[in-house]
């Protein structure tokens, strides 16, 4: 399960103005590239189309930033971030899920298509059952 603290930046901010869900459904959208998120989205616009009139204007109010002298301003050329939407990151999970799923780390990575040192890593991670030295 996500969490809040696996969003970073602006996912996070996103998830903060409406909910984890729709954060990701930006992601998996527009991650990766830059984005302009107005104050407030005329109809017509990516954000509106994507998640709806009510949550484009929750996310638009929670972005809007205010200067020193009084103005308000939307968020302008932003690189949103892929977070967990992003290829490596689906990648893993996948290993993980199979993993956990019972699979040696060589099907792991085969099913993911990762490398089987990669798998390994993960593996030792999720053991996690080596003590500490110091």
């Amino acid at each position: 399960m996500i969490q809040r603290a696996d969003l970073p930046g602006l996912l996070g901010e996103i998830a903060d103005a409406t909910d984890i869900d729709t954060a990701l459904i930006v992601a998996r959208a527009v991650g990766g590239t830059r984005v302009d998120i107005p104050r407030a989205a005329p109809d017509g616009h990516w954000l509106v189309a994507l998640v709806g009139r009510e949550r484009a204007d929750s996310i638009c109010s929670g972005l809007t930033i205010e200067d020193a002298d009084g103005s308000r301003r939307g968020v302008r050329h932003e690189v949103i971030p892929r977070g967990p939407m992003g290829v490596m990151s689906v990648a893993r999970r996948n290993a993980i899920d199979a993993l956990e799923a019972g699979q040696s780390a060589r099907a792991a990575a085969r099913a993911a298509g990762l490398h089987e040192r990669t798998v390994f890593r993960l593996r030792r991670r999720l053991a996690g059952d080596q003590g500490e030295l110091f």
